[in-house]
């Protein structure tokens, strides 16, 4: 398991764009399962959408790339302050249901 203070040594990220809170799995070069626990007060969600809070795809796309940027540093063994990994894009996102606070 990583902590968010391993995180924090990983991604220049921070509140409210920081969208990791913990790492359960990490396998170098092959996968990890990250947790961002999504709660009401998320800045976003007052206005999107009144009454019925959604996070917005693009934070969900965001989130894992913040979760494949830790990967990839794991992988290469340079998961230290001053490195970091770009996302370049992502084609045909599809996404299976509204992520909601709780």
């Amino acid at each position: 398991m990583i902590d968010i203070q391993r995180i924090l040594t990983c991604l220049p990220h921070r509140y409210p764009f920081l969208l990791v809170d913990r790492v359960v799995e990490l396998v170098p070069g092959e996968r990890i399962e990250a947790i961002k626990n999504v709660t009401v007060n998320e800045p976003f969600f007052p206005g999107h959408f009144p009454g019925r809070p959604i996070m917005p795809g693009v934070l969900i796309v965001e989130a894992l790339a913040q979760a494949g940027g830790i990967l990839a540093l794991h992988t290469t063994q340079e998961c230290t302050e001053g490195k970091l990994m770009l996302f370049r894009g992502i084609d045909r996102v599809r996404f299976r249901r509204p992520v909601t606070p709780g």
